[in-house]
């Protein structure tokens, strides 16, 4: 009786059905992971089919149940076909996580009206579309949303005047929604990532190295240095917030807006 009870706690998502965006790599991917590892049938989905069933390979042989689609978010019906595929393997929906979408960072005058529409179509209406397709399902269920959204929203600059724009109106989301989940018993909260250890901020790395001689090592500890940080995130750190944050313990959390950043956050 007492192992039981241990296995149990050790899957505390098991029996749950979660949806995953930009789950092929990154961020997505360890939530995907993760999710799995805690007992939760995993909804995997991005655009790269061959990276995705990689990860849903990893999910299965640790034990776990899995699938993926591929598709864009940024197209209007993509959402509902995620929400419907979900439902007909499943059974329906206790959790979404949206993950997926990145936006151009470059000079402010430089961007185009293309960048700051493709900004938006993913990030945000994608998480938009996505929340209000599944919402029948998720308040049947007592399930809930989380955002994974970015510091950016918060501490905007000069290189990141589309990133920051869309993250601030995903936060702004994800608190609107929030007072419709008290209503309808969906919990809706964000986690915003700093630094986080992914392809992108690999390259970004990669180039910092140059004026190092090719230091990586040195070019993260800069990095480190110069935002003030405890030190650079991994995406197993997101996941493991994310996991808490989506499990029956944290159904006090609510509108929360958590920054994971190594105090890279400084404003109140």
């Amino acid at each position: 009786m007492a192992e039981a009870a241990e296995v149990r706690s050790r899957r505390p998502l098991e029996g749950k059905v979660a949806i995953v965006t930009g789950a092929s790599r990154g961020i997505g991917r360890a939530i995907a992971l993760r999710l799995g590892r805690d007992g939760a049938a995993v909804m995997l989905a991005a655009r790269d089919q061959a990276t995705l069933d990689t990860a849903v390979d990893e999910i299965v042989r640790a034990g776990g149940e899995a699938r993926a689609l591929a598709l864009d978010l940024r197209v209007a019906d993509a959402a509902g076909a995620l929400v419907k595929a979900t439902v007909e393997a499943y059974g329906g929906i206790d959790i979404v996580v949206n993950n997926a979408g990145a936006t151009k960072r470059g000079d402010f005058f430089e961007l185009t009206e293309e960048d700051w529409a493709d900004g938006f179509a993913l990030k945000f209406f994608g998480a938009v579309r996505l929340a209000r397709a599944a919402w029948p399902h998720l308040k049947r269920r007592r399930g809930a949303v989380l955002n994974i959204i970015g510091i950016g929203g918060r501490t905007p600059g000069a290189e990141f005047t589309i990133g920051g724009s869309v993250n601030g109106a995903c936060l702004s989301f994800t608190k609107a929604l929030a007072d419709i989940g008290v209503r309808d018993g969906v919990q809706v909260n964000a986690i915003n990532p700093g630094y986080v250890r992914t392809d992108r901020l690999r390259r970004w790395i990669d180039l910092a190295a140059i004026k190092h001689g090719g230091d990586t090592r040195a070019a993260e500890e800069e990095m480190v240095r110069h935002a003030n940080v405890a030190r650079l995130g991994e995406p197993e750190d997101v996941a493991a917030l994310a996991a808490y944050m989506v499990s029956p313990q944290a159904r006090l959390l609510h509108g929360a807006l958590i920054d994971l950043d190594g105090g890279q956050t400084k404003t109140v």
